[in-house]
């Protein structure tokens, strides 16, 4: 049975993972306090969540919500994890930059809407388009068709109008 402070510690990362949509894991060996901080500030600016939580704990809330089989085996050494709701290439993106400067931290993997994702696939991750990105295309392939029906009515329109006033002037004569 965990002690008090280990069943809340327990709690806020069940909690935290029923309401991501993805979790990252990386692995933070051999960083600096400020660079862990300059990280968890990248990941602030970008809405997501930073943490370092213990991988036994994080194993047990993981088995107990289920859904992340996949990402148990990566638990070891140590590891922060990365909680995200909506932008789900937020972080992959924070840690593409971060490690592109800093040569850390290891990216490990992550489980996107299900999904997991091994340590190759951070590319893949960071290119995947933000869901307001995604809403603005559909909206622009949607309105491109409807532009062009709304054109093409109101210049039937016109005619239309003008055939019926021709027919309506004749019909008075």
């Amino acid at each position: 049975m965990p002690t008090a402070e280990k069943q809340a510690v327990l709690d806020e990362i069940t909690e935290n993972l029923k309401s991501s949509s993805a979790i990252y894991v990386t692995n933070y060996s051999g960083m600096s306090v400020p660079e862990v901080n300059d990280l968890r500030g990248a990941f602030r600016k970008g809405d997501v969540r930073f943490k370092v939580y213990k991988n036994k704990l994080m194993k047990l809330a993981m088995e107990d919500v289920g859904g992340f089989e996949d990402i148990i085996p990566e638990l070891y050494e140590q590891n922060a994890f990365a909680f995200v709701e909506e932008e789900l290439a937020a972080p992959a993106k924070v840690l593409k930059d971060f490690i592109k400067e800093h040569n850390k931290p290891q990216f490990k993997a992550a489980i996107v809407d299900g999904d997991f994702y091994d340590e190759e696939k951070l590319d893949v991750l960071a290119a995947m388009k933000s869901k307001d990105e995604i809403i603005g295309d559909i909206l622009g392939l949607l309105m491109a068709p409807l532009t062009n029906v709304v054109s093409a009515l109101e210049s039937q329109g016109s005619n239309l109008v003008g055939a019926v006033k021709t027919i309506a002037e004749k019909g008075e004569e």
